[in-house]
């Protein structure tokens, strides 16, 4: 008899918006369906539970690599998230309480028998920017506070610092201050709410001139390339949404040092797939809610991360 097509469940951003050049969980869906895996589109809202049992509103889905036509939804059925074989969290942040609600509800999945990467509570107590506090031998010198007074202090002893959220991505509300800025005063107010929100302050690291590097890791050994984000002439942040260009470059010793600290623990946790952003020398995040890069190393270094990934995920459902 034919083996049976593995059963792919996707929870993610609406599908018709994303750039499928650059989309990663894009990536992923082609791979699915190259293995010939049934694939399951689901949107957080998607979700709910009834008596304990994970249950979801589905739609069966198609894709092909083309700009133009790029999927193909069915008709939409109930499912047992359980009878599924893997769900892929895909939704991008903002990691919100609605975000965390919807962990519970894959975590009830889990506990039935599928396998859902990334595990629903290593997404709740990873804190992509807070979390590298775990590898601070890894990090810049970094501050988690809500208070202002602190802020004004770390700044005066290091003389130029980045002030980030906590609960951001694409590089949204990122700001480098320098000591005699002006504007100090009213950035510290604006990420803690008037000392009322938690907000992270690194020591500036001046390599993010030569771009803030996504290192990806597949049940925690690194592709052995990274991405490196530089920003452009007007702005410090190394992210492709603010403009930065992609490039990419091999690995160096530290960069393999640094996932060499890192990496083991994320795979013990059940992070089978993350990113973590290295500048210099330093990590300084570690993402685990919807890492991309995938689709610009592929190009650039005729990879197949999403092969590479996929092979992770059936050795450990063949456990």
């Amino acid at each position: 008899m034919p083996a049976k097509k593995p059963t792919i469940g996707v929870v993610m951003d609406p599908i018709q918006n994303i750039n499928v050049k650059k989309d990663s969980t894009f990536a992923m869906l082609l791979e699915a369906a190259r293995r010939g895996a049934i694939i399951h589109y689901m949107l957080q809202g998607d979700l709910r539970l009834l008596g304990g049992e994970a249950l979801a509103r589905s739609r069966s889905l198609r894709v092909q690599d083309d700009p133009a036509n790029w999927f193909e939804l069915g008709s939409e059925t109930d499912i047992l998230l359980a009878d599924l074989d893997v769900i892929l969290m895909r939704k991008d942040p903002p990691f919100d309480m609605e975000y965390i609600y919807s962990s519970y509800i894959l975590e009830r999945a889990e506990l039935a028998g599928s396998l859902v990467l990334n595990r629903p509570q290593s997404l709740r107590d990873m804190n992509e920017k807070a979390y590298t506090a775990w590898f601070a031998d890894c990090a810049p010198l970094t501050l988690v506070t809500r208070s202002m007074a602190g802020m004004k202090q770390f700044l005066k002893e290091h003389g130029r610092i980045v002030v980030k959220p906590l609960d951001g991505m694409g590089g949204k509300s990122i700001f480098v201050v320098a000591t005699g800025d002006n504007n100090a005063n009213v950035i510290f107010e604006t990420l803690t709410d008037n000392g009322r929100r938690f907000a992270m302050a690194q020591v500036y690291i001046p390599e993010i001139r030569n771009g803030d590097k996504r290192i990806l890791l597949v049940d925690g050994e690194p592709v052995p390339y990274a991405l490196a984000r530089i920003p452009s002439a007007d702005d410090n942040r190394g992210n492709l949404v603010m403009g930065a260009v992609g490039e990419g470059r091999e690995l160096t010793e530290q960069d393999r040092r640094i996932c060499a600290r890192v990496g083991p623990v994320l795979k013990e946790r059940g992070v089978i797939f993350a990113g973590l952003d290295v500048i210099g020398d330093f990590l300084t995040e570690i993402n685990v809610t919807s890492p991309t890069g995938i689709r610009e190393l592929d190009r650039q270094f005729g990879l197949n991360i999403a092969g590479t990934l996929f092979d992770a995920i059936e050795k450990r459902l063949s456990v």
